[in-house]
């Protein structure tokens, strides 16, 4: 069996992967652009160097984990031509608008993992990202899903092994139970620096990001969310 397929088996993923069905031209796009942006995985014992994807002279290559609509992708993506960006996301619908920004946009310096983020990290070659972005991710709430919080000790070892040392991680959420497993299991691990000096460095969004969604839904419901930065420390 291919290392691809027995990782992809190894990793159990909670949560829906479709909703409703894609509108004409969503689905166009989901058809002709998404298999030419899409990172082809293989089984090959070699690391991936995420650098080759892109086009000579790339300067560094960030990654978005569960970019949801992918209005904060694209906007990264838009602002820094010179960078290349990785974005993660299983469900449909998110993919699909992503794939509207690109295409409005005309980027050419975004490839896509419409698949578990986890078979990528497992994929790329260590020191290999200079910035990486987890925003308002699903909190799992309940003490029972506790497990399956994308912030934890194995994934944060995986990313930690792929950010070079002077990058960045940044993790946003409005969810209470998730800021505090957040600062519970990321200050403490080893490789990583919270950047923090006061409160307005975790309650202010970051100047060089957009409102996504997400955050502009939280906004609304009365929650409050928090933006934290990490820097990758030297070995």
């Amino acid at each position: 069996m291919a290392g691809a397929e027995k990782q992809r088996q190894a990793f159990q993923f909670y949560g829906r992967r479709k909703g409703r069905p894609l509108r004409k031209g969503r689905q166009s796009l989901f058809d002709e652009l998404l298999p030419r942006i899409t990172i082809k995985l293989t089984a090959e014992a070699d690391a991936l160097d995420p650098a080759t994807l892109f086009e000579p002279g790339t300067r560094a290559v960030w990654l978005e984990i569960g970019f949801g609509g992918g209005e904060h992708l694209a906007h990264q993506a838009a602002s820094h031509p010179e960078i290349g960006f990785l974005g993660c996301e299983v469900f449909e619908s998110g993919i699909a608008s992503a794939l509207s920004h690109i295409a409005e946009r005309d980027l050419d310096n975004v490839r896509l993992h419409p698949e578990d983020a986890r078979l990528l990290l497992a994929a790329l070659e260590p020191q290999s990202l200079d910035r990486m972005f987890l925003l308002f991710p699903d909190p799992w709430p309940k003490r029972r899903h506790a497990q399956r919080r994308f912030v934890n000790r194995g994934n944060l070892d995986r990313i930690a092994a792929l950010i070079q040392p002077g990058g960045e991680l940044r993790i946003a959420s409005d969810d209470p139970t998730y800021v505090e497993w957040t600062l519970r299991h990321v200050p403490v691990h080893p490789a990583f620096q919270w950047l923090a000096e006061g409160p307005g460095d975790w309650l202010d969004r970051p100047a060089d990001a957009i409102e996504t969604r997400y955050e502009k839904k939280a906004r609304e419901a009365g929650r409050v969310p928090h933006f934290f930065r990490f820097r990758r420390r030297s070995a």
